[in-house]
């Protein structure tokens, strides 16, 4: 067991540090002008890897870690490299690592509306993902199925903000909308509410809730209004989102994942 425990410690930690320099090689990419918080040396930014030639084999060895040491989450993890299902249409919500490693846009009248530094978010989340194990992986193996769902979420919040703290709004509130979908799906899941759709929106769920009396009006209209939020950072408007609205999103999500149950 012990021989386990200290390979499963390393190869975290070498999987996290890895991630969050990809995370980091793709924000640079996208704004080499960004300034952010890192745990990285001098040394280490010169030489960040390259996101593209790099990023496959990352996944592929942190997909078996999730796989084996947190399995309800390895759907999540899969999701953002490549989408679930069939996609309407790309969209800062649903574009994915694999969407990036092709270079794939989306333009609308020759405007690009949505391209690979989107996959911002996604990238974020999965380095979120296993960097909340590498912060969690303490005295027994076993310890790592007992995190916490409202721990994780609040993780990803808190990537979601440094996001928005850097500039990209759009992939933000992206992200919050992630976790609020999410975690709406995870009460009604709990209080086995039926959903007459199969892939429910934010809406949806929202609604879904409030006609099982689980959220009351107040909490019906909060989510209503943060859906509107999150949309608006969704969907190419005359208006993009401001710092203040999605910093307004993130800490909305936030509330909810802790007074909604």
């Amino acid at each position: 067991m012990a021989n386990t425990f200290e390979r499963y410690k390393k190869d975290i930690e070498r999987l996290a540090s890895l991630g969050g320099k990809l995370a980091l090689a793709m924000q640079i990419e996208a704004d080499p002008r960004t300034k952010t918080v890192h745990p990285f040396t001098e040394e280490e930014l010169k030489n960040l890897p390259n996101v593209r030639s790099s990023y496959q084999g990352w996944y592929s060895e942190a997909l078996a870690l999730v796989s084996q040491l947190i399995p309800e989450r390895e759907d999540d993890f899969r999701s953002y490299y490549a989408p679930k299902g069939t996609r309407k249409d790309l969209s800062y919500a649903n574009y994915t690592m694999s969407d990036y490693l092709r270079s794939i846009s989306a333009t609308r009248a020759g405007e690009v509306i949505v391209g690979p530094s989107a996959a911002n978010a996604a990238m974020y989340q999965q380095f979120n993902i296993i960097s909340g194990l590498a912060n969690r992986f303490t005295s027994s193996l076993y310890d790592i199925k007992a995190l916490l769902h409202a721990d994780l979420l609040d993780d990803e919040l808190h990537a979601a903000e440094e996001l928005n703290k850097n500039g990209f709004q759009r992939g933000a509130g992206a992200m919050a909308g992630v976790v609020l979908e999410g975690h709406l799906a995870a009460v009604c899941d709990r209080h086995k509410v039926m959903l007459r759709k199969k892939d429910p929106a934010i809406s949806d769920l929202n609604d879904a809730l409030k006609a099982a009396s689980i959220a009351d009006v107040a909490q019906w209209r909060f989510i209503q209004h943060l859906g509107d939020l999150r949309n608006k950072c969704d969907h190419k408007k005359a208006a993009d989102p401001t710092k203040e609205e999605v910093a307004e999103l993130i800490e909305g999500v936030r509330k909810i994942t802790k007074t909604l149950l």
